[in-house]
């Protein structure tokens, strides 16, 4: 029978029922199955600078003599389970570090070892650090966990990580690394989000300089999930400023953490000898003498800690379960996913070219999918992320031709022409005021251009009488005019091409890992994309060689309503002016504004009339221009839609899909299919992980979900109720404990809110009185002694 010493905890009784400790063994099933490496768990851990008495703590919480030498346990966490049963059981394990190999996760595994007296403890550990790969000779540290479990009658139901204690600065055997990593696996301990931090302070030092504090207060700013405890009050003088500060800091007064504070007062050297039971009379005498005695009995000594972090470890649990279970379910979707990626085990030339073909018919289904616009796929993300925006390459391609169209229609000629204002200001032929800040093309008045084909004219004359001009004119003029064609249209033609370049390269990298991604982009999409571009170029040059190189040809009516509107436009101009000039008015909009009592009519007439272009030539200038405006108009618009239609559409987007197809991977040559579907010892490694990591994920999910059956908790179910619900919930009288409205319609889920309300006394106690709780609703647990005030 092994020799051990125990201690009672009645308060546990009514605390924890079958469900509070059915919910603390779920959480260590997955620790123990390794969840801790994947997801972030409920747990307790506690930390501390060297020599804070942090040892001394754990030992006064489980009943077992830690070994206090700080050199004895630096190197890993060690995790303390304890658990009441009837009989008394002590053992040790090891739990892999999750970048072990399978080979060592096993070997590990195999380490499982029974106390039979606790002065064997420190010969065990050494045992572990052995197995660990650490020695005294080595700085090694290991992110293995050393887990023991220690069972038996009066043991409180409690999980707690022992974390190594944090080194001030270096020393003979503790270099500046040992400080970088301590410091470093204790912040990534309290960095997750479901641990609760037992930061313990050292009353022989000013808190203020004690590492630990800091810590918590980068990872727990708002001390949401802190608790304080304060160790060796004994070494402070009586009736000391620093005994003030430190009871004032146990009150919760300066450094606050929602969770409070807790003082223990722990063995001296003298007390070294002494049992448990007679290091918990003489801490039960010093908190009822001297200053210590005005703090409240729940925030001094060890008895009232065991439960307190009883209490705050199942409502942890409780709450973060149902969130843990939707957690677990994201990381395995997250873990198969990656594994289809990385596809099967592939060492043979055929299995390389299986997985190709899976590859390739995947590639396929994307990109048609892409091409249609169903963007149902994950693959496409969020379309309000630019991330997400690329992958929809039909977003992207419409996006694309209508910028080329808007371009073409407001830069695609060489020269702006614009009617000249009398305050000099320039307004073109559809009446808007032209912004001269974004346009940076050459500006021509119309009356300047006549003047240039007029002497184009005159260089081109043939045998045409006055006032007659040879069509092949409009030709010279238009190819001047459409000389930034070519340019627009290769830039629009390469903006394409390279958004179908990153699609294709999306598609890719989300279907298969990074090295068969790189291969097939390098040996088969690269090409592709350099035989889309040149027959892109080609089809690009044939289009605009129809448009411009050849004599104007066009039967669109829209050329002669062009033609007609240009004219109505420029007689609308030429009235306007007739009519100023005859009733000598700057303004002729309305009737009154000519102020005329007799007018002859005729007279109005012949001056409207009138023709005052005596010359033939510039008028013909005038009706050329008019001509190749209308024409400049259809050939833009017709090669617009040439480009779109016949060029992206027909030779880039249509043959997308092209790019990897599964006929093409069954004619590979066996060379090319082993240079790119070869797998690397790296990706055999990731594999292996992720397969490792997918049954510890989907071992853990049965074990919580079998402990949420068990519990009859609803899918989603979570313990966290506002407080203003909870109340009034409670204090609603005409209901009973099975009838209240409340998401916990069980009777046994009650004790969910039970613990919940454990934990928020305090600052409930008022609210629940006031609230009046039918007697009904109060059954054995804690609501009664809430309701009695205790």
């Amino acid at each position: 029978m092994m020799n051990g010493n125990t201690f009672e905890t009645p308060g546990l009784k009514s605390m924890l029922a079958a469900d509070g400790l059915s919910l603390v063994n779920v959480i260590d099933q997955l620790r123990s199955q390794g969840a801790s490496h994947y997801v972030s768990l409920p747990q307790l851990i506690v930390c501390g600078d060297q020599s804070s008495g942090k040892s001394s703590v754990l030992e006064a919480i489980s009943g077992i003599p830690f070994p206090t030498k700080d050199n004895l346990c630096t190197r890993f966490a060690t995790e303390l389970i304890l658990r009441r049963t009837s009989e008394v059981h002590i053992g040790v394990s090891i739990v892999p570090s999750h970048d072990r190999t399978k080979e060592q996760c096993e070997q590990l595994g195999k380490f499982k070892e029974l106390l039979q007296a606790f002065d064997d403890l420190p010969k065990l550990i050494d045992k572990a650090k052995e197995a660990m790969g650490i020695t005294t000779a080595t700085s090694a540290f290991s992110n293995d966990v050393l887990r023991v479990e220690i069972s038996g009658p009066g043991r409180p139901h409690l999980t707690i990580v022992d974390l190594p204690g944090l080194i001030h600065s270096e020393n003979k055997l503790q270099t500046a690394s040992d400080v970088e990593l301590v410091q470093g696996m204790i912040r990534s301990y309290m960095a997750h989000k479901r641990t609760v931090i037992l930061a313990v302070v050292s009353a022989k030092n000013d808190y203020a300089n004690q590492i630990v504090l800091k810590l918590a207060k980068e990872a727990d700013p708002k001390g949401l999930r802190t608790l304080g405890i304060i160790t060796k009050p004994d070494t402070l003088p009586e009736g000391s400023d620093s005994e003030d500060a430190f009871i004032s800091l146990a009150k919760n007064e300066d450094v606050e953490f929602r969770l409070g504070w807790h003082v223990l007062k722990n063995r001296n050297y003298e007390m070294r000898h002494c049992s448990l039971v007679e290091r918990d009379e003489a801490e039960e005498q010093f908190f009822n003498t001297g200053a210590w005695r005005r703090l409240p009995r729940r925030l001094v000594g060890i008895a009232a800690l065991r439960p307190r972090l009883s209490k705050v470890l199942l409502n942890q649990i409780s709450a973060e379960l149902p969130e843990l279970v939707g957690e677990i379910e994201q990381s395995i979707a997250e873990c198969r996913k990656e594994l289809e990626r990385l596809g099967d085990r592939r060492g043979t030339c055929e299995e390389q070219r299986h997985f190709l073909l899976n590859v390739s018919q995947a590639f396929q289904s994307l990109v048609k999918a892409a091409i249609s616009g169903a963007y149902e796929d994950s693959f496409f993300g969020d379309p309000r992320t630019e991330d997400g925006f690329v992958k929809r390459f039909r977003a992207v391609t419409q996006k694309l031709n209508l910028a080329f169209a808007e371009h073409m229609r407001l830069y695609g000629s060489h020269r702006k022409i614009v009617l000249a204002n009398a305050d000099d200001s320039c307004v073109d032929h559809n009446g808007g005021t032209q912004d001269n800040n974004s346009d940076r093309r050459e500006q021509v008045t119309r009356a300047d251009l006549i003047c240039e084909i007029k002497e184009l004219l005159e260089r081109t004359r043939g045998r045409e009488l006055p006032g007659m001009y040879n069509p092949m004119i409009i030709r010279d003029i238009f190819l001047d005019q459409s000389r930034p064609w070519k340019k627009i249209v290769h830039q629009h033609l390469s903006a394409v091409h390279k958004s179908a370049g990153v699609f294709l390269s999306q598609a890719i990298f989300h279907l298969t890992d990074e090295d068969v991604s790189r291969n097939l982009i390098r040996e088969i999409i690269n090409p592709f994309l350099e035989n889309i571009h040149f027959n892109l170029t080609a089809k690009g040059n044939e289009l605009l060689e129809l448009s411009r190189e050849i004599h104007p040809i066009t039967y669109n009516h829209y050329f002669t309503e062009t033609i007609q509107n240009i004219r109505e436009q420029n007689l609308e101009t030429e009235v306007t002016r007739k009519l100023q000039n005859f009733f000598n008015a700057k303004d002729v909009s309305t009737l009154e504004d000519l102020h005329v009592k007799k007018l002859k009519v005729s007279s109005l007439v012949e001056a409207l009339a009138r023709r005052n272009e005596a010359d033939m030539d510039k008028y013909a200038c005038s009706e050329i221009l008019d001509c190749t405006e209308a024409f400049y108009k259809v050939a833009m618009k017709l090669l617009v839609d040439n480009i779109t239609i016949q060029c992206v559409e027909a030779v880039l987007v249509s043959r997308l899909d092209q790019a990897l197809c599964p006929s093409q991977v069954m004619q590979m040559d066996t060379d090319l299919v082993e240079k790119i579907a070869s797998e690397s010892a790296e990706s055999r490694n990731n594999r292996e992980a992720l397969s490792r990591k997918l049954a510890t994920l989907e071992s853990c999910l049965s074990i919580s979900k079998q402990s949420i059956a068990h519990r009859g908790e609803p899918r989603g179910y979570s313990s966290r109720l506002s407080d203003n619900y909870l109340i009034h919930c409670l204090s609603n009288q005409s209901k009973n404990a099975n009838e209240i409205e409340c998401p916990l319609t069980m009777r046994r889920q009650w004790q969910a809110i039970e613990v919940y309300i454990m934990t928020n006394v305090q600052q409930w106690r008022v609210e629940i009185a006031a609230a009046k709780i039918p007697a009904e609703l109060v059954y054995a647990g804690p609501l009664r002694e809430i309701q009695a005030g205790q």
